[in-house]
């Protein structure tokens, strides 16, 4: 039996490969900075993982595979150098992981998780993504099958180690460009050679740059004439999006948005090459969304709690719209949004954007930047979103049937009436729900 060692478990992207290689009867373990659910879950599951990161923790194993949060100064990277070790970095391991599979691969700078997810729902096959599946109850999904859904990550051009039979592109939207040194040539580049390396290509053909691929043999969706006849329902308090997609007739589908018939029809369209159409539309209402997206932990008559993962603008823009329209079903006229920032360079990048997205919110909480290890930047927060009038914390908590906003040890702000919805990729989503 190979044993492998993996550095930084607890990410959401590196556990599901950790928990698809111990299905396949590798022994695994692992080590991460701090505990979380996921690296509880994992030692449940019969993975032991150190906390913290310590040297001691490279022993036997065969491999080593690390995230890229990881540093080259981690004390057990350098061991396992020092002892040679066959080293992997998550994008290095993934051909080693992916081989003599058909891949159906999904990116974009937003919406793959949900993407990804739907497609799982739709494709007998394995999954491996960035999210958990509410409808599985993992990021993991083991099938006898040489399909497997995969998430690639654009943000480290990892996605070009995927090879991928079928790409899906979500959107090409600028995004991580400190490390494609702010080159648009560059980071476009690796979005085409990612769908150049596909047997066959699905995409949303009314993205800015994809748009402009018009010579690459793909299957197009344009949305806004493509998606027609959107509505919304509500079943048991929980939100569908109805649609009709081009000659294909209606979907339903779990969530809210107009986003959300998007995503859904690139998996619809990638999964025609697979199955009957019926199949699919059957098989589509089996999705129950993705944890941390919409994800809806409290509803109740007066109070309804949501915890979104939404980091960008352009993605907080249009939960927002999501979130009015579940609003004004649900009988409430306002919404308060609570906003953990993800990143200093991720808001320098997108400051102006950020300083208009929050519109469709009755009340904006800021709370501190979640660093993820950057240096922190110097950023005018109080001045530049000053026309939301918005309340800065240092965190929140959660009781049973509210939130409480806090500065300074002090509780300054109680809410246990109305929608709040939280944004981030940070620990706002620990602080939403608390023990519960």
């Amino acid at each position: 039996m190979k044993k492998i060692h993996f550095i930084g478990i607890g990410g959401i992207g590196i556990s599901a490969l950790a928990r698809f290689l111990k299905q396949q009867g590798y022994e695994i373990t692992g080590s991460d900075i701090k505990a979380s659910r996921t690296t509880k879950e994992l030692e449940e599951e019969g993975v032991k993982v150190t906390i913290p990161h310590n040297e001691n923790a490279i022993n036997d194993q065969d491999f080593v595979v690390y995230s890229a949060a990881i540093k080259e100064s981690n004390m057990e990277l350098i061991k396992a150098k020092n002892e040679g070790k066959i080293i992997f970095s998550r994008k290095d391991a993934l051909p080693f992981i992916l081989k003599e599979k058909r891949v159906f691969s999904v990116c974009g700078a937003h919406g793959k998780s949900t993407t990804s997810a739907m497609l799982a729902s739709l494709i007998n096959g394995s999954m491996i993504i960035g999210a958990i599946s509410k409808q599985f109850g993992s990021n993991m999904l083991l099938h006898d099958s040489s399909n497997i859904v995969f998430e690639a990550d654009e943000s480290d051009e990892s996605f070009l180690n995927s090879n991928p039979y079928i790409a899906v592109v979500t959107n090409a939207e600028p995004e991580h460009m400190e490390y494609y040194g702010h080159d648009l040539n560059r980071f476009y580049g690796a979005y085409t050679n990612f769908l150049l390396s596909a047997k066959i290509r699905v995409i949303n053909a009314e993205d800015d740059f994809l748009s402009t691929l018009t010579k690459l043999e793909a299957i197009r969706l344009f949305p806004s004439r493509d998606i027609k006849d959107l509505r919304y329902i509500v079943k048991n308090g929980e939100p569908y999006t109805v649609f009709t997609l081009k000659d294909l007739g209606s979907f339903e589908v779990y969530g809210i948005g107009y986003h959300i018939a998007l995503d859904a029809s690139l998996a619809i369209l990638a999964a025609l090459n697979e199955l009957p159409l019926e199949v699919i539309r059957e098989k589509l209402k089996e999705f129950k969304g993705i944890k941390k997206r919409f994800d809806i932990i409290k509803n109740s008559k007066d109070f309804i709690l949501i915890d979104d993962y939404a980091h960008h603008p352009t993605e907080i823009k249009a939960t927002l719209k999501s979130t009015d329209i579940y609003a004004q079903m649900a009988g409430f006229d306002k919404i308060t949004a609570i906003w953990q920032p993800h990143k200093y360079s991720r808001v320098m990048d997108n400051l102006k954007a950020f300083t208009h997205c929050f519109e469709g919110a009755g009340e904006l909480i800021v709370l501190p930047v979640y660093s993820a290890g950057e240096t922190k930047m110097d950023i005018d927060f109080e001045n530049e979103f000053a026309s939301y009038n918005p309340i800065f914390a240092d965190k929140i908590e959660r009781i049973e049937n509210a939130i409480l906003v806090l500065k300074d040890g002090n509780v300054i702000k109680k809410i246990d009436k109305g929608l709040v919805i939280g944004f981030g990729a940070g620990d706002i989503t620990y602080q939403l729900r608390g023990a519960f």
